[in-house]
């Protein structure tokens, strides 16, 4: 197996600097003015896109630019995921057991303080499949995992864990909840939005570990997806 090199996300300063822009725009920008460029867009090319094309269309897009930003990073991730199959793969399944485990202990807790037995995300995934089933599969299972593990993960917790392991979870994981929480509590914080941000850690902090432990971001990736993948298979 090759030799895990600690302390290092083998990003090159190019990726680092601009997968750092792209990430503050993903975070920050696109939430707020990915509807207006696509009316945009729309006005120029006389077509009009479906909410489901909309969002299928950003995806893509942000896709594509992941795989052009980070693809010297990726390529070495990818390799050190072949090279250590079998250590990588046993981190995938002992991740899944640490997060189910920790997802159940996180809702016996909401329960006997809030009153509170849903897991808001499933709620959330449930309502956009029914809408739009085959785009949305897409999106959730391929599409979300892969650039969200690259950003959050790839980039902000192993640049972040150069300097502090401890500093590296505890960015990513307040930053990854509240990309999926922000935009729901813009109105407002109230109980669902402060359990949903708190939902969302734990998923953080699993997909921050398998990244850690394997040191190839693929389990990541994978964990992210298969977690995915179970919550539409059970909604």
């Amino acid at each position: 197996m090759a030799k895990k090199i600690a302390g290092t996300t083998h990003m090159t300063g190019m990726e680092r600097i601009a997968g750092t822009i792209f990430f503050l725009v993903y975070l920050l920008v696109m939430p707020l003015l990915a509807s207006r460029l696509f009316d945009l867009a729309g006005t120029l090319f006389g077509v009009t896109l479906t909410a489901a094309q909309r969002n299928i269309w950003y995806y893509y897009i942000m896709f594509a630019l992941t795989l052009l930003i980070f693809h010297e990073f990726l390529a070495h991730t990818t390799s050190y995921f072949f090279d250590a199959f079998g250590e990588a793969t046993k981190t995938w399944c002992v991740g899944l057991i640490l997060f189910y485990g920790a997802n159940e202990l996180l809702y016996r807790v909401c329960h006997l303080i809030f009153g509170s037995r849903v897991n808001l995300n499933d709620v959330t995934i449930a309502a956009q499949v029914e809408s739009v089933p085959r785009l949305t599969v897409a999106i959730i299972v391929f599409f979300a995992p892969f650039i969200e593990e690259v950003l959050f993960r790839g980039l902000v917790f192993g640049c972040l864990k150069e300097k502090s392991r401890f500093l590296g979870y505890a960015v990513s994981c307040v930053l990854f909840a509240l990309l999926h929480v922000w935009s729901l509590a813009r109105g407002g914080w109230s109980l669902n939005e402060v359990l949903l941000l708190a939902q969302y850690l734990v998923p953080g902090v699993a997909f921050a570990w398998a990244y850690d432990r394997s040191g190839t971001l693929w389990p990541s990736i994978l964990l992210h997806m298969s977690v995915n993948a179970l919550a539409l298979w059970v909604k």
